[in-house]
């Protein structure tokens, strides 16, 4: 299930960022770098958002109800977009704040050693949190190129973290090169540069993010390759002579199916019930994702 994948990519940002946050901040209070404070905001945001993903994943998997008949499957791309917000406006927009109200200051960043260190470990931690994405997303996409499955996918929760990983690497390099020459040059506007370009990188991100969720949330087919798998796997049914239309509609980790099809003319109704109900039985089996099944028969007009 890409729920599943989606929860450890989860934890392994929560606990990196976690660690990298309390690392960020001692080294904010040491060097009094506009850069490093960013990059700690940035880094508690991330935690919440987390935090935050887990709730989401937790609130999809409650049963239907009477006025849900369909569960609650898309509270994960609410929370996702709630995640996506947060990255734009805590991550990005106080990012660029801080670097332009910073821009002025003749401050140079004191003990600079400490922040390239913690920077550096930084950049690691976070290397494996996005690897760690990585190696998730491979598990699902199976052989389907990478950027195929980026925009295709309709796991929700593994986008955010994969957008927030890679902007946080990114970030970290960018405010690694800054402080740096900031330092070497004497020249602390450029740490203000630094906290401008990472803002910049959050909000491009954090855009991507929003759009792809915003999609997510008006309702979306399932993958094309799995919506592909299932009319074979409804054409390969006894008694179908030909799949008419079919519509699925994906909702968080389940998929609504809904399908005509024209059965051979030889079966009468009551046989054509036994092979539908027959059919959405296998479907279900190989498909684990496939929640509901409607699948009527019908003649071509």
């Amino acid at each position: 299930m890409s729920a599943e994948h989606g929860t450890k990519a989860i934890y392994y940002a929560l606990f990196a960022n976690f660690g990298i946050a309390v690392a960020k901040g001692v080294a904010t209070f040491f060097t009094m770098s506009g850069s490093m404070l960013a990059e700690t905001i940035h880094s508690l945001a991330d935690c919440v958002n987390q935090l935050l993903l887990l709730f989401g994943l937790k609130s999809a998997k409650r049963l239907p109800d009477k006025s849900h008949p369909l569960g609650y499957g898309k509270d994960i791309y609410f929370w996702s977009f709630v995640v996506a917000l947060m990255l734009f406006s805590i991550g990005g927009l106080f990012s660029i704040y801080e670097g332009v109200h910073k821009f002025n200051s003749d401050e140079p960043i004191q003990r600079v050693w400490i922040a390239l260190t913690v920077l550096a470990v930084s950049v690691v931690l976070e290397s494996l949190s996005l690897l760690g994405a990585i190696k998730e997303i491979n598990s699902l996409k199976g052989d389907q190129p990478f950027f195929k499955w980026l925009k295709h996918t309709r796991s929700s929760e593994l986008i955010i973290v994969l957008g927030e990983d890679t902007a946080a690497v990114l970030g970290l390099v960018i405010a690694f090169i800054f402080v740096y020459l900031s330092h070497a040059l004497s020249m602390p506007v450029l740490d203000a540069v630094g906290s401008i370009a990472i803002g910049v990188i959050l909000l491009c991100v954090s855009f991507f993010l929003i759009f792809r969720m915003k999609a997510l949330l008006i309702g979306k087919s399932a993958d094309p390759e799995l919506q592909g798998q299932i009319e074979e796997a409804i054409k390969d049914g006894s008694g179908v002579d030909e799949v008419l239309n079919i519509l699925t509609i994906q909702n968080g980790p389940y998929v609504m199916l809904a399908a005509k099809i024209k059965m051979e003319s030889t079966i009468n109704i009551e046989d054509a019930c036994k092979k539908i109900n027959e059919i959405e039985k296998n479907l279900k089996l190989k498909f684990p994702s496939l929640e509901w099944s409607f699948i009527e028969p019908d003649i071509k007009h």
